[in-house]
C-alpha cells in the first residue's frame, strides 16, 4: 500500500481575510465567506444592497452617458473603435451585439481560449463569430499552460488562475497592439456579486486593482518562484503601464450603463447570436447556459466550495434572487440540492491535463479545507454551516438529496 501524499494545509482564513464566524445574507444565499464581501447592520450583503441601488438608477441617463462615451471613441475610417472580451457566451455576446448593431460601433472581439473547449462551447463561439464579428484568439503555449494550471491548483487552490490571467490581460494587450483605447466588459463582478464596493458608482476599473480583485494577490510574475521564466510568463502579463497610458486605455463595464441581468442576456443571445444552451445541466448547479466553454471550469467552482463553503449553485441562486427570477426559499432548496456536486464529467480529463494522480488531487483538495468550515466524522468531510441548516457533504460520486458523500 502506497504512503499517503502529504500536502501542507493552507490557512484559508488568513490568506483570504475571512471572518471566522459564518453569516448568511438575509436576502440571498451568499455568506460572508466570499472574499471582500461586506454585510450591513441588517445582515444584508453588499451585492444585495447594490441590487437595490440599481432599482433607483436613471437608466435613460446612464444610456446617455454610454452614447457620449461611444461618440468620443467612434471612428469613421473602418478601423476598430472598441475592444470587447468574449468567449462566445451570453454576456460578452450581448455586449458585442449591442455595441455593433444598436450603437453602430465597430468592435474587435478578443478571446482568451479556454483550457479545453467543450463541444457546446466551441459551437457557441463559432456561432457568435458567424453572426458578424471580427475576432482575435489568444492561445497560450500548451505545455506552459498545463504546468501553470497544475501549480495554481496545488498552491493557489484554483486551477483556473492561468485562464484568469489571460482573460484579464490579453484584452489589454490587444488594445495596445491595435491602438484601441476603449475596452468594454460586461458586468463589474466585484459590485454585482459581492466584493470591494469602491467602484460601485463608476463605470471603470483600474489596472492597479487586477492583482487584488482577479489574481488573489498573486500576479503572473509570482510563478517565477516555481521555476517559470519571464519568457514563459510573457503572454500572461499586462502591457507595461507606459504603453497602457500612451494608448489612453479605458476599461469600462457595460453593466454600469445598462441594467445587468444574466438570464435576460441568455434570451437575447439565443435570438441574436444563435447561442445554444448545453444539453446537460452544469455540474454543481441547475442551469444549462452559463460558463459552458471549458471542460475544467467545474474545478474552479468546486475549489471555491471547498475553500469558502459556497459553490456554483450558491453563486447562481444569489444573483437570480436579486434579479427576482427565484425566491430565497427556492434558492436555498437549489443550493441544498446542487452545491458542492463533484465535477465528475471531466475528472479524468482534469487529472490527465495536469499530469496528477487521484491521490494527489484528493490531498490538494483536503489541504484547502478550513477548520472553521469543515469537520470530519466517521471518515466523511462535513460542511459545518449550511444555509438551509441541513447537513451537506462533498462527494466525488454525485449528489443525493440533501446529502453528498465524502471525497
Amino acid at each position: 500500500m502506497s504512503e499517503p501524499i502529504l500536502i501542507e494545509n493552507k490557512d484559508v482564513v488568513r490568506r483570504y481575510n475571512l471572518p471566522s464566524t459564518v453569516q448568511f445574507c438575509r436576502k440571498c444565499t451568499i455568506s460572508n465567506q466570499r472574499p471582500r464581501i461586506s454585510f450591513d447592520e441588517n445582515g444584508i450583503c453588499s451585492a444585495c444592497s447594490y441590487s437595490e441601488y440599481k432599482q433607483k438608477i436613471n437608466w435613460e441617463k446612464r444610456e446617455g452617458e454610454l452614447i457620449a462615451l461611444l461618440n468620443k471613441h467612434r471612428r469613421h475610417d473602418g478601423s476598430y473603435d472598441v475592444i470587447v472580451p468574449v468567449s462566445g457566451g451570453k454576456d460578452g455576446g450581448f455586449v458585442a451585439h449591442q455595441l455593433k448593431y444598436r450603437y453602430g460601433m465597430n468592435p474587435l472581439t478578443v478571446t482568451w481560449a479556454p483550457h479545453l473547449y467543450t463541444e457546446i462551447g466551441l459551437l457557441n463561439f463559432q456561432h457568435f463569430v458567424d453572426t458578424g464579428f471580427d475576432n482575435v484568439v489568444g492561445r497560450p503555449n500548451g505545455k506552459i499552460h498545463r504546468l501553470m494550471t497544475k501549480l495554481a491548483f496545488i498552491h493557489l487552490g484554483d486551477p483556473f488562475q492561468p485562464f484568469i490571467y489571460g482573460q484579464t490581460n490579453f484584452p489589454l494587450r490587444m488594445a495596445v497592439q491595435y491602438g484601441v483605447p476603449l475596452i468594454m466588459y460586461g458586468e463589474n463582478g466585484e459590485v454585482e456579486y459581492g466584493g470591494e464596493m469602491k467602484n460601485a458608482g463608476v463605470p471603470t476599473r483600474e489596472v492597479a486593482d487586477h492583482d487584488g480583485h482577479y489574481f488573489s494577490g498573486l500576479p503572473p510574475a509570482i510563478w517565477k518562484n516555481y521555476g517559470l521564466t519571464q519568457r514563459d510568463l510573457y503572454t500572461y502579463l499586462s502591457p507595461d503601464n507606459a504603453a497602457i497610458k500612451a494608448n489612453k486605455t479605458e476599461i469600462h463595464f457595460f453593466g454600469y450603463y445598462k441594467c445587468w441581468d444574466p438570464q435576460e442576456n441568455f434570451y437575447y443571445c439565443q435570438e441574436h447570436n444563435d447561442f445554444q444552451p448545453s444539453p446537460e445541466r452544469t455540474e454543481g448547479t441547475y442551469s444549462k447556459y452559463a460558463s459552458l466553454d471549458d471542460k475544467l471550469d467545474g474545478f474552479h467552482y468546486y475549489l471555491a466550495y471547498i475553500k469558502f463553503g459556497m459553490g456554483r449553485a450558491t453563486s447562481d441562486t444569489a444573483h437570480e434572487i436579486r434579479d427576482n427570477k427565484i425566491t430565497r426559499d427556492e434558492g436555498i432548496a437549489l443550493v441544498q440540492k446542487f452545491d458542492g456536486e463533484f465535477p465528475a464529467r471531466y475528472y479524468q480529463t482534469f487529472l490527465e491535463y495536469c499530469g496528477i494522480t487521484d491521490e494527489l488531487f484528493e490531498a490538494v483538495i483536503n489541504s484547502w479545507r478550513s477548520d472553521h468550515l469543515w469537520s470530519k466524522t466517521n471518515g466523511e468531510w462535513q460542511l459545518k454551516h449550511n444555509i438551509g441548516q441541513a447537513v451537506t457533504v462533498a462527494n466525488r460520486n454525485g449528489v443525493s438529496e440533501p446529502q453528498v458523500k465524502s471525497a
